[in-house]
């Protein structure tokens, strides 16, 4: 089987002349179907930077990036918009839910934007709202409800519409201990049983732990893979805080 994602010598310059600084750097790899690989690295590594130009939100300055046979590096405007919408999704560190819709309209949104039967978009909701543990909330506001509760619903909308490839961007920044780790098994669970495949950004250890694996980013260039294989999870996060060490990294939390 083709890999999902392709990362083909990818780099990022930003400023002009002699102000220039390159975030990105010869990045190559690979993303297979049903993969969940984490993205690592010091702060000011090119993390962020990475995952906006593989999400479409930022341009690469060179190189080509494959999702299936499609080459989104080489996409502009509404080809580019229509690719993002159909075939991507997004959980950010600050949810961006919208204030003014219930937590069921909010991730009912990328289906009724894609024009989906109203049957349809119950089962669907239904379903990813029982995977995330939010079936009671569904008729509340997001300021009514708590950070853990929102960051399940944005991952419910991100994932609802069944996207190729979702990118998670330190998506449990913003959470406390235990809501952290229900939405990482949560994702974890999805990866496993539903084949979902995800690129998480993050620089926390135990986050990363629920990864399978790891690609350490440094200096705008890839530094290091790390493959979970048959350690447990606990055996995997006491190897990535070994390497955060190396590179300098913090990475520490509890588990």
């Amino acid at each position: 089987m083709e890999s999902l994602l392709q990362v083909k010598n990818v780099e990022k310059v930003f400023g002009k002349g002699a102000n220039t600084f390159k975030a990105l750097e010869d990045i190559s790899f690979t993303i297979d179907h049903g993969e969940f690989v984490g993205i690592m690295g010091p702060s000011g590594a090119g993390k962020s930077t990475l995952l906006h130009v593989l999400a479409t939100i930022d341009t690469p300055s060179k190189g080509d990036i494959y999702i299936e046979n499609d080459n989104i590096a080489k996409m502009k405007g509404d080809q580019l918009a229509d690719f993002r919408r159909d075939h991507l999704g997004f959980i950010f560190q600050d949810y961006n839910l919208l204030d003014s819709l219930t937590v069921r309209e909010n991730i009912v949104l990328p289906l009724a934007i894609a024009k989906l039967p109203p049957k349809e978009i119950d089962v669907k909701v239904n379903s990813m709202a029982k995977a995330f543990g939010i079936e009671t909330i569904l008729d509340k506001y997001p300021y009514q409800i708590s950070g853990g509760q929102k960051q399940r619903t944005a991952s419910c909308r991100a994932l609802v519409s069944n996207p190729k490839l979702i990118f998670a961007d330190e998506p449990t920044g913003a959470l406390d201990s235990k809501s952290a780790t229900d939405l990482l098994k949560a994702l974890s669970s999805l990866n496993e049983d539903q084949d979902a495949t995800i690129m998480m950004v993050t620089h926390d250890a135990f986050a990363a732990s629920f990864c399978r694996r790891i690609l350490f980013i440094s200096d705008g260039r890839l530094s290091r893979e790390m493959i979970r294989a048959t350690h447990s999870r606990k055996e995997f996060y006491q190897m990535i805080l070994d390497e955060l060490a190396q590179l300098g990294g913090d990475g520490h939390d509890t588990v």
